[in-house]
């Protein structure tokens, strides 16, 4: 058995029992009226059935951000060239990236993933390169299928490694031209047309964004994938990152591990991860709606992000800011004074005993 086949394998079928009941309950026995802390409550309770704890915490923290190049680039689909992908994992190394700042300010470790980035080998960096990049998918496909399985079980070890060291991790990514692969994956998994799909990026122009729209449709009429294959699907579009990252959602699902999902690019991380264990949303978090085109499409199917702010920008960033948001509703959940501790009329109770 394969270490994909023995993570889907592993991953638990249905909640814990009684977790959330007793989550539920101590929300409504703390000094505030039931419910009154709206979307906060109920994902404590996700966090408590996914780490099988009435007592979930997220005081150990990490975002591990998934870097590789695309070939698509090639074709011009980006505003930057695929130097750029190179160029800022050196920055997100010393720090100076946005998703830095955001980790420092939020007491989130920050891993480095070299998933795929030409050139020499980084200091710095957590190597699990699998080639110097991925291929063009306009002529072929991006990776074989071999370099697929291997990305994606490279994702489920290091997601084994985050289990036993942290409470909680985001994903991010960097790779210029991952938006033409996030939106390909989104239109193989869920119908969308490369219209809906497609978006500015980085910040393409009109005749930037139908050239995209071009070039995407044409690579779909070229590789005829099925959804029911998600390999292939891999295979076909993926980045090395975001193949990388698909399998570390499931392997954190495998462990017990929440992870907390950045934007568009890791939303596709998301459905290659779905395509594999169709009931993966139970395991994960979605950290912000994306200002990117296709995410609004990605998240029609009902996955309600904790965050919408406009913002594109990718990392891992909305994640950051997720994770800050979920430790700040544990704080609530651990630290509020029940009605009883605060000597308190009890409320919830008397409208409760009313009904």
């Amino acid at each position: 058995m394969s270490t994909l086949e023995q993570t889907l394998a592993t991953i638990p079928r249905t909640p814990p029992q009684g977790i959330a009941d007793a989550v539920r309950e101590r929300w409504d026995s703390l000094t505030k009226p039931r419910g009154s802390l709206g979307r906060l409550e109920e994902s404590i309770v996700r966090l408590a059935e996914i780490q099988n704890t009435t007592k979930p915490t997220t005081e150990r923290r990490a975002m591990y951000v998934f870097c590789g190049e695309h070939g698509i680039t090639e074709e011009g689909v980006s505003l930057y060239p695929s130097v750029v992908t190179r160029e800022m994992v050196k920055n997100f190394v010393r720090g100076g990236a946005a998703i830095n700042v955001l980790c420092r300010h939020h007491a989130i470790q920050t891993f480095v993933v070299d998933a795929g980035v030409s050139g020499p080998k980084f200091e710095g960096t957590l190597d699990r390169r699998i080639a110097e990049g991925t291929r063009n998918f306009l002529h072929g496909p991006a990776m074989s299928r071999g370099q697929a399985l291997a990305a994606i079980e490279s994702g489920i070890e290091l997601a084994g490694e985050a289990a036993e060291r942290f409470d909680i991790t985001g994903v991010g990514e960097m790779g210029i031209g991952n938006s033409t692969s996030a939106s390909a994956i989104l239109c193989v998994f869920t119908g969308a047309t490369p219209d809906e799909a497609t978006g500015r990026g980085a910040g393409l122009d009109d005749a930037g964004l139908a050239h995209k729209c071009n070039v995407l449709t044409a690579a779909l009429a070229k590789h005829a994938c099925d959804a029911a294959d998600p390999l292939a699907v891999v295979s076909a579009f993926a980045g090395f990152e975001i193949a990388m990252m698909a399998g570390f959602i499931l392997g954190a699902a495998a462990h017990k591990l929440p992870v907390v999902i950045d934007g568009f690019i890791s939303g596709a991380a998301f459905l290659i991860a779905r395509a594999f264990y169709p009931a993966i949303a139970a395991h994960v978090f979605f950290g912000h709606r994306s200002a990117e085109h296709g995410h609004a499409r990605l998240l029609e199917t009902g996955h309600a992000p904790l965050l919408d702010l406009g913002m594109r920008l990718g990392e891992g960033t909305g994640a950051a800011l997720a994770i800050g948001l979920l430790t700040s509703a544990v704080s609530l959940y651990r630290e509020m004074a029940t009605f009883a501790e605060a000597a308190v009329s009890d409320t919830n109770q008397k409208e409760s005993t009313s009904k």
